[in-house]
């Protein structure tokens, strides 16, 4: 049906679709059903690594760059009342003159690629926490994503709906949308690795031989010989104070056997024949330490 004869919907303020979206979203909340609105706070749409490198990658491909701007400001004054990520799906609403059903179908990473991914990762991440933080080397962000065999989708890989009459694929709904996907990474980019249907844990433990991406162990990580004596009370010896420390060790045992010869009331524990022994060896140390006559 057209409107005024030229087959345009009427102007609908954001205001407007504010109130709209606030009745549509407490309609379905009375109903039981689960609402994930997207929110946006200020003008920044992403700021952490995983949010800005999805739209990166969108806004990089021509077939999109010219049709995403539409979606910011839906997107920044919380037109995206519901948007749920599933393994190779996310379905959203938005409010425009209607309240629009969007579906964004992303072609879960294969297999191989996503091994691939893993083995150039391996060893190059040390926790989850540094994973979801995006908190990784210049390599690994690279190699997370690289054009076409990284974690984010080319527009190949990308299929777009929506229930609005906007004859393109890419209307302003669907482009709201693609940005609250990057809004919603910002808080949870786990989701990206649910998107793919991956564990993003293989990216922590997968650690192998010949790891590109691997990177050395920062110094505070290496225990050294001080740190060691100090964790388990010891007094950690340097190569060229082992002999040294032997002699001095073969002395005290040596004092130790002299005195074990010796029992209650003087009598020697270990029996006549080991006492004459100890006697000989004492009596042979001090012939050598006495000093030659004088002539």
């Amino acid at each position: 049906m057209g409107y005024g004869g030229y087959g345009w919907r009427p102007y609908v303020s954001v205001a407007e679709r504010q109130r709209k979206a606030a009745r549509e979203m407490e309609k379905r909340k009375k109903k039981g059903q689960l609402v994930s609105p997207v929110i946006v706070e200020g003008r920044t749409i992403v700021e952490t690594f995983w949010g800005k490198a999805w739209c990166d990658n969108l806004e990089r491909y021509s077939d999109f760059a010219n049709r995403l701007p539409r979606g910011r400001s839906y997107v920044r004054n919380g037109s995206v009342i519901d948007l749920q990520i599933a393994p190779g799906t996310i379905q959203a609403l938005v409010s425009g003159t209607d309240i629009y059903k969007v579906t964004v179908k992303v072609t879960p990473v294969a297999k191989a690629r996503w091994l691939s991914i893993c083995t150039d990762c391996a060893g190059a991440i040390d926790s989850l926490v540094e994973l979801l933080q995006g908190r990784f080397s210049k390599g690994v962000m690279e190699r997370i994503c690289r054009q076409n065999t990284g974690l984010f989708p080319s527009p190949k890989e990308i299929a777009l709906s929506c229930s609005c009459p906007d004859w393109a694929d890419m209307c302003k709904h669907v482009a709201a949308v693609l940005y609250g996907i990057g809004a919603r990474f910002d808080r949870q980019p786990e989701l990206l690795f649910r998107l793919h249907d991956v564990d993003h844990a293989e990216l922590i433990a997968k650690v192998g031989k010949g790891a590109s991406l691997a990177k050395a162990p920062a110094a505070s990580k290496i225990l050294g010989s001080g740190d060691l004596g100090g964790m388990f009370g010891l007094d950690m010896a340097q190569g060229v104070e082992a002999k040294p420390i032997a002699r001095k060790a073969r002395a005290g045992k040596t004092a130790a056997v002299v005195g074990a010869g010796k029992g209650k009331g003087g009598k020697q524990a270990g029996g006549g024949k080991s006492r004459k022994v100890v006697v000989k060896a004492a009596a042979k140390a001090a012939a050598r330490t006495k000093a030659p006559p004088s002539k």
